[in-house]
Order: C-alpha cells, then sequence, then structure tokens
C-alpha cells in the first residue's frame, strides 16, 4: 500500500500461458493432501459427524487463502530496478527455479533465508508425521475389516497404536526417499492425489445415488452433483498436464492404484468383513454366461409370483430371454442378519414356484440376497449380472406422499441401469384391447413395444391414445411408423385415438375403463417436484382400475452411466 508500482510485478500477467500454471498446479497438488488427512482422523475424532467437516472446511478456506496472500507477497516483496534486477521481477525470481520463494523472501526479510529454511524444516517435519499417520491409520483400518491381512490391525498393548501399520508404512517412506528424485517423489504424490480424489469424487456421486436414503450425513455436499463433476474434469486436466513435469508420475501413481484394484479383487473382497449396511448373497445358482438378453424378475412371495409369471414369459419368450429370479430377504432394522434365515421360507417358495413355470422354456439363474435396503439390492444385483430388462411387481398404494410409486418402486425406476417393466393388478391373461397413452420418446416406443408382444400373443388389437391440451403437437403416425419395425403386430392392429382434454391425466383413466389393459411410460422427477407435481403417468398408475403395466426406457449412455458410476 505504501508503494503501489510494485503493482507492476504482475505485468505480463500470466506471460506463459495456461499449460506452464496447469502443470504447476498439478505439480502442487500434494500441498492439499492434508484435507484427507482430516477424514483418517475419524476413529480418535469426538464428534466425528460434526467436527471433521468443520475441520476440512475451515482449513481449505484458511490454507488456500494464505498460499494465495504468500504467493501475492512473494511476487511484490522483489523491486524493479533494485540491486541485480534489470527487467520484470517475476523473471529474476524465476531464473532461480524451485528456490526463487526463497530469493524473494530474502529480498524482503532479514535472514530472510535462514527464517525460510526453518520454516521449511518444521513445516516437513509436521507434514511427515502427519502423512505416517494418516497412512497408519488408513491401513490399520483396512487390516481391522480384513481387505488386507489382519497383521496390520496389530495393537501396541503399551502405547495402544497400530505399530504393525505405522513400521509397514515407514518402510514404504523410506524406500520412496531412497529410490525416486525429489523431483519425481513430488509430482508422483501430486499425481497420486489426483487420482485419489478423482476417485472420491466419483464415490461421492454413487453414495448419493445409491444410499442417499439410508446414510445420517453429518455434512451433505450442496450443488450436488454439480460440484464433483466439476472437481472430476478440472482433476482430469491437471493430471493430463503433469506429464510434462515428471513422466515417471504417470507411470508410479496409476500402478499404485491399479496394485490397488487388484488386491481388492484378489483378496479383499474375499476376506473383508460384511457391514450391516452391505447386501449379501445368501444363496446363489448361476445360469449358463452367455451373450443372451438378460431379463431379471424380482419376486417377494407366491402369489406375488403368480401375478408376474403369464406376462414375464410371454415377454421373456419375444426376447428369446435368459432369467434371473431374485428374492430380497426383508430383515427388519431392530433384528440382526443372523436372524436371516428364518425369512428365507417365502422366498424360496416364491422361486420355486417361479421355476416350475418357467425352467422348462428357459435358462434360469436364481439368487437371494439380503441388504437393509431392498430397491439398493435390486439396483446392484441388475448391475453386477448386467441385466437387461427388469421384472417387477407393484400393490398401487405408496405409504407416503413423498414417494409417487413407493418406497422401493421409485428408487429402483430412477437408478437401475436397464429397462423396467412393472405389473399392476397382477395377470389376467389374454389382453384382447390394450390402451397406449403415447407422447413419443422412448418410454412411449417401449410402451408400445410390449403391448404389441402382449398383443401378439392374444390376438388383441392396440389403441395408441394421443391426449394434447391444445398447446403442444405430437404427430402419433410419424411416430408409429418410425418404429414400426420394433413392433410384433402389423399396422393394421394399431388404432390412433385422439383426444382435446385439459385434464391429461384424468382422459386417460375414463378411457381405460373400455379397455383390458393400459401400458404406461412413466418419468423421472426430482424429489422436491414429487411432492408438488405429481406427474401424469404416477397419477394415472396409482388411480387406474384396470391392469397396468408402467415401463420406463433407459438411454445407452444413461444406463452405461448408471452401471459404472
Amino acid at each position: 500500500m505504501r508503494d503501489p508500482s510494485r503493482l507492476q510485478n504482475f505485468q505480463p500477467f500470466m506471460p506463459n500461458g495456461w499449460s506452464k500454471l496447469l502443470i504447476t498446479m498439478g505439480f502442487t497438488y500434494v500441498a492439499f493432501e492434508g484435507f484427507e488427512v482430516i477424514a483418517q482422523t475419524g476413529d480418535e475424532a469426538i464428534n466425528p459427524r460434526q467436527n471433521l467437516p468443520k475441520a476440512m472446511l475451515y482449513s481449505v478456506f484458511i490454507v488456500t487463502l494464505t498460499y494465495a496472500l504468500v504467493s501475492f507477497a512473494s511476487i511484490v516483496a522483489v523491486k524493479a530496478g533494485s540491486e541485480g534486477i534489470d527487467k520484470v521481477p517475476w523473471q529474476w525470481i524465476g531464473q532461480f527455479r524451485e528456490r526463487g520463494f526463497g530469493e524473494a523472501v530474502s529480498r524482503f526479510l532479514p535472514m530472510g533465508n535462514l527464517l525460510l529454511t526453518l520454516a521449511i524444516i518444521f513445516a516437513s517435519t509436521s507434514a511427515l508425521n502427519a502423512t505416517v499417520y494418516s497412512a497408519t491409520r488408513a491401513l490399520y483400518a483396512l487390516g481391522r475389516d480384513r481387505m488386507v491381512p489382519g497383521f496390520f490391525a496389530l495393537i501396541s498393548p503399551k502405547r495402544k497404536t497400530p505399530w504393525a501399520s505405522l513400521l509397514f508404512t515407514g518402510l514404504l517412506v523410506i524406500s520412496v526417499v531412497i529410490f525416486l528424485p525429489v523431483i519425481d517423489v513430488a509430482a508422483s504424490a501430486s499425481m497420486m492425489f489426483i487420482l485419489l480424489f478423482f476417485l472420491v469424487n466419483l464415490c461421492v456421486i454413487r453414495v448419493r445415488r445409491n444410499m442417499g436414503d439410508e446414510l445420517n450425513y453429518g455434512f451433505l455436499m450442496p450443488l450436488f452433483p454439480y460440484l464433483p463433476i466439476i472437481a472430476i474434469i478440472c482433476q482430469s486436466i491437471l493430471a493430463v498436464w503433469l506429464v510434462h513435469m515428471s513422466v515417471i508420475a504417470w507411470i508410479v501413481a496409476p500402478t499404485w492404484i491399479i496394485a490397488g484394484f487388484l488386491i481388492y479383487h484378489f483378496y479383499s473382497r474375499h476376506h473383508t468383513v460384511a457391514t450391516e449396511s452391505e447386501i449379501q448373497v445368501i444363496e446363489e445358482e448361476l445360469a449358463p454366461d452367455t451373450d443372451a438378453f438378460r431379463a431379471m424378475v424380482a419376486v417377494a412371495n407366491p402369489i406375488n409370483t403368480l401375478k408376474l409369471i403369464s406376462t414375464t414369459r410371454t415377454l421373456c419368450m419375444a426376447k428369446q430371454a435368459q432369467i434371473e429370479l431374485l428374492h430380497m430377504v426383508r430383515v427388519p432394522d431392530q433384528m440382526p442378519l443372523s436372524d436371516a434365515e428364518s425369512h428365507l421360507m417365502e422366498g424360496k417358495e416364491a422361486i420355486t414356484e417361479a421355476m416350475l413355470y418357467l425352467q422348462p422354456r428357459f435358462s434360469i439363474g436364481m439368487t437371494i440376497r439380503y441388504c437393509r435396503n431392498v430397491a439398493r439390492g435390486i439396483v446392484e444385483a441388475a448391475r453386477e449380472k448386467r441385466i437387461n430388462l427388469l421384472i417387477l411387481g407393484w400393490h398401487g398404494r405408496p405409504r407416503t406422499h413423498v414417494f409417487s410409486l413407493g418406497s422401493t418402486i421409485d428408487p429402483i425406476i430412477e437408478r437401475v441401469p436397464c429397462d423396467v417393466v412393472i405389473l399392476k393388478e397382477g395377470d389376467h391373461g389374454d389382453y384382447n384391447q390394450i390402451l397406449v397413452p403415447v407422447a413419443g420418446g422412448p418410454n412411449s416406443r417401449m410402451a408400445l413395444e410390449i403391448a404389441s408382444v402382449l398383443a401378439e400373443q392374444s390376438g388383441g388389437d392396440i389403441t395408441a391414445l394421443y391426449l394434447t391440451d391444445g398447446k403442444t403437437e405430437f404427430d402419433p403416425e410419424a411416430f408409429i411408423e418410425s418404429i414400426q419395425p420394433q413392433l410384433h403386430v402389423p399396422a393394421s392392429r394399431i388404432h390412433i385415438r385422439r383426444e382435446k382434454t385439459q385434464s391429461i391425466s384424468q382422459k386417460i383413466l375414463d378411457v381405460s375403463r373400455s379397455y383390458d389393459l393400459v401400458v404406461l411410460g412413466t418419468t423421472r422427477q426430482p424429489l422436491f417436484h414429487k411432492v408438488t407435481h405429481e406427474s401424469i403417468p404416477n397419477t394415472v398408475a396409482k388411480h387406474c382400475k384396470q391392469p397396468l403395466i408402467l415401463v420406463k426406457s433407459a438411454a445407452r449412455i444413461e444406463s452405461w452411466i448408471k452401471r459404472w458410476i
């Protein structure tokens, strides 16, 4: 403030362009390692659900502000025209490379180099201590959960610290220091944390999508999922540009993470101690691993199963499908998993009933699983077995207004990476007159395809109902003509009916009384919108008195993202 001319040190601003800045940002990424260390102190923190998020957010703000202020001060510390400096000060600082900051401090403070050396010694010592501490606790936690050998979970009887993990971590740190150059160590560490936080952001999305209604959060990320998506993009850019600083970093860090995946795949997944929130397979019979179309039928009890059989058989015959029968054991939260066996009988009876009807014509696999959250168990089973079509039964009455179709059906429709068919009011045999409300899009396309399969089986006709409020226009003839190759009945058996109305859902309910079956495409909406503005398909589904099939089509890209992310 006393010497504004020093601000000229910032001219020209960023003369080497974005490429050098991105390399530097990637190289110094390890400076933010400490915030990950905070998370690994959870077992030894007081009230971690509240205190850990505060510690992270406050320290990120304070440290980032400090970094910015120190960077600013180092540039304005050197005055143009002073001894040895003929040109722009930042060029003089840059000629010293990694010692440039120290030279700037020495120009600004008496005994600046000595003070800086002491600061670096103390800071590095504390950072190393934090790194060893966090790595030790992480390895201890993995050993405690048996994701690595239990040896790493051994605790010193005298000091109450995980001595085995500490010994291994110390040897690892020493090995890195001995065998890798300092620049490559720093670049590799930064690359490793870029990839680590990249994976963390992917996990944030997956946890919130798959377990969002199960967990008790201490802190809930705002602007989800935009923040983790932005972070993933930025981290990808930094990782790519870091190759200009150190090729070794692009070898060491990915190798380390790939080694972790291999250890998990070949050791951890077979030894880990399951928790109550995890999905556990109780009984399973695998179907042959083929490239056939895969259909999964979720059965709850023998009555539910019989209502699904006829339609399931018709749809699967049209697709020449391989069938997976799934039963999720419902064990009340207040009961331990050890009591799951007492809840198996109904599921086994349902699967046996389904096999009697389906096994003569189809290749069948069977799995009985346990999960506190049935919806997540069904979604994960569909993802794991690469299912193309999921068939569910529905009683038709959600227990709370927060969910459109129910606390199980809603999350499945939103998250499952495949097409979904939901049957309401069971199987009534042949359907001679089938009503399909259409408005274009993949769900209407799938609804017509499902209706055509059932109409072909029963020899019935399909009525494509197009309702408009006079504000929007849609050409049902052109739409049906464009998808005719996918339909199983000729165009002569598909009749188009146009109606103009102000209440589309009520009109569908009125028209449906003259038909044997209604096939309807569903929609996906945010939770708040579900509470305040119920969609037309969901309103019809809940109040329709006729047998009804609700369908949801999964687009290819959307399906891939749901399966892997």
